[in-house]
């Protein structure tokens, strides 16, 4: 598989998947949603690790790469599957695309990468200032909005958390065993949590939440997942999560343009400074160079 074919699929399927995650949770509830998503997930890596003859390793680091990619799946994802019950999936999107920064100040400090240079720090700036922005405007549309975005930044952190840690084992593990063995670890911690905090089967499900279900059991959580893991070996873990650079732009599109969703004129001005600093956080250095 070519590294650029994995890093535009994991676009695409980043891009859909807010709103996929809305839908899913809509006539299902959002726990049962990702519980079934990533159990259909797991049935799905098993079955193709046993049709390319593959094999799950066992060794101390490859258990350890399991198990931080494992737990922090079942925590970014519980979260971003609670928020979505507050705020738009663009909203989401844009607000996941501040992993690059967070990120990017792991890695300096787990990893030694060299990332907090002047111009990313400056794009952390601005994306905090961005943030702030949005989260101005969500004081005043009311406290779901707020708890719908304090959750998207604890996955946000999570997220990154994990991929440093990853990053940090170096394993070397194939893609497809790593996600496999990810969500064997964390399929029982989503079905604990369904259980104990609602333990309920949905009453009638319509066929968009279960399409939007099974699309994301496929893509969201095996190939997605998958091609995630395929970059993240071959590229650096600040670079991996410029993704989101991308993903929001097209899943704010996606959401006005098929689910109806408006997003205020501070959540704009707020997303747009988002995206200029994570810009300047991969860039601006180059841009510096140019003008010297």
């Amino acid at each position: 598989m070519s590294v650029p074919a994995a890093y535009l699929g994991v676009i695409l399927i980043w891009a859909t998947t807010p709103l996929a995650i809305k839908w899913s949770s809509e006539g299902a509830g959002f726990l049962f949603g990702v519980a079934s998503r990533m159990v259909l997930g797991v049935f799905i890596c098993l079955a193709l690790v046993a049709l390319l003859s593959r094999r799950l390793l066992w060794h101390r680091d490859a258990l350890l790469t399991y198990l931080a990619a494992g737990f922090g799946l079942w925590g970014a994802m519980t979260s971003i599957y609670w928020s979505a019950q507050f705020i738009p999936s663009g909203l989401i999107a844009v607000l996941f695309g501040l992993s690059p920064v967070v990120t990017g100040v792991m890695a300096a400090f787990w990893l030694g990468e060299r990332v907090l240079t002047p111009s990313r720090l400056a794009g952390l700036g601005l994306g905090l200032a961005g943030l702030s922005v949005v989260f101005a405007q969500s004081l005043e549309i009311g406290s779901g909005a707020v708890m719908g975005i304090g959750g998207v930044l604890l996955s946000v952190h999570i997220h990154a958390a994990s991929a440093v840690w990853v990053k940090r084992i170096a394993a070397g593990i194939p893609a497809l065993e790593t996600t496999t063995g990810a969500l064997l670890i964390a399929v029982p911690l989503f079905l604990l949590s369904w259980g104990v905090l609602d333990g309920q089967l949905p009453s009638e499900m319509d066929s968009r939440t279960g399409w939007s279900i099974v699309y994301l059991a496929v893509f969201g959580s095996a190939f997605g997942f998958i091609f995630y893991f395929y970059v993240l070996q071959r590229v650096e873990a600040s670079r991996v999560a410029l993704i989101t650079l991308v993903t929001p732009v097209l899943a704010l599109i996606l959401g006005y343009e098929v689910n109806g969703e408006e997003i205020g004129a501070r959540e704009l001005l707020g997303t747009a400074v988002i995206l200029t600093g994570l810009a300047c956080h991969q860039w601006g250095g180059r841009w510096l160079e140019r003008l010297v």
